[in-house]
């Protein structure tokens, strides 16, 4: 009995110092436990998007190219309303979706070797490229494609802010979505 109440107090000192499988960061009382907004990218396509949180509800439009980032503005256990490049929303099932963090380039630009303007350049984005986020600073964010990191002004990204895009309270609408969607 003794042992077991050692062994109790040892896991208790370690979830205070170490951890022991606690999560540092408070969780969100959202149906997922992540905080609302915040991102996601498209996981597979094609993957549909819908009026309402279900099956039974009609398609609005399909992504037909996985990558594209998306912000979630409400969920449901299930389902994520989302917010897309052009202001459109509509409801994706959670598991089209992943945390892995995308931006578009919403104008071509440079990706600069620092985090300043006039840095060297490594590479140039198209407008309506997609690449990986690894994370924004002080109005710049740094980019990854392939073996190329590099850093872009935050203002040319759409992916990136921090406040809802999108009012949740509104319908789910059928955009243009010219960058990654086919309707």
């Amino acid at each position: 009995m003794a042992a077991t109440g050692v062994k109790a107090a040892a896991c208790t000192l370690l979830l205070l110092s170490a951890g022991c499988g606690a999560v540092s960061e408070e969780k969100a009382d959202t149906p997922s436990g992540y905080p609302v907004p915040r991102w996601v990218s498209v996981r597979g396509a094609p993957a549909s998007m819908r009026t309402g949180p279900g099956l039974d509800y009609p398609i609005l439009w399909q992504f037909e190219r996985s990558g594209a980032p998306l912000q979630v503005v409400t969920e449901t256990e299930e389902w994520r309303k989302v917010c897309g490049p052009d202001g459109s929303m509509a409801w994706i099932h959670r598991s089209l979706t992943t945390g892995r963090r995308r931006v578009i380039a919403l104008e071509a630009t440079a990706v600069l070797a620092r985090a300043e303007a006039g840095s060297g350049v490594r590479a140039r984005l198209t407008q309506g490229a997609m690449v990986s986020l690894e994370a924004c600073e002080n109005g710049w964010c740094e980019l990854r494609s392939g073996d190329i990191r590099g850093w872009a002004p935050e203002a040319a990204l759409f992916g990136t802010a921090a406040q809802p895009l999108c009012d949740p309270r509104q319908p789910a609408t059928r955009g243009g979505l010219a960058l990654d969607a086919a309707g």
